[in-house]
C-alpha cells in the first residue's frame, strides 16, 4: 500500500504531455501528428479531476498547460499564464486589431 502524500501524475496525460513537449522542441512531426497528440492530450485533461496531480502535470509541462488553458479559455481565460505575460499578449492583440482596422494608405 502506498501511503505517500505525493500526487501521482495521470500516466496517459503525462506521456502525452511529454510527447507534445518533444514535438514542440523541434522533433520532426507533420501538422496532423501534432494535432492528434494535442487533441488526445486535451481529451485526457478534460477527463481528469482538478487536483494536486493535475497541478503538478501542468506545472511541469508548458505544452500541457497551454492545452489546458485552450480548453477552459472561455470560462477562465489565461488561468495558468503569468499575469504580466497574459496582459502583454492582450495589449499586443488589441494593438494589432487596431492597426488592421485602420484604412490602408492609398497609393495614388
Amino acid at each position: 500500500m502506498n501511503t505517500s502524500t505525493k500526487p501521482s501524475l495521470p500516466r496517459n496525460a503525462a506521456l502525452l504531455a511529454g510527447l507534445l513537449e518533444r514535438l514542440e522542441a523541434g522533433q520532426h512531426a507533420d501538422a496532423a501528428q501534432y494535432r492528434e497528440v494535442a487533441a488526445r492530450l486535451a481529451q485526457e485533461l478534460r477527463s481528469l479531476p482538478r487536483d494536486a496531480a493535475m497541478d503538478a502535470l501542468l506545472g511541469a509541462s508548458p505544452a500541457a498547460a497551454t492545452v489546458y488553458e485552450n480548453i477552459y479559455y472561455e470560462k477562465a481565460g489565461l488561468c495558468r499564464s503569468r499575469l504580466e505575460a497574459a496582459t502583454a499578449a492582450e495589449v499586443e492583440a488589441m494593438q494589432a486589431i487596431a492597426r488592421a482596422r485602420r484604412p490602408a494608405a492609398s497609393a495614388t
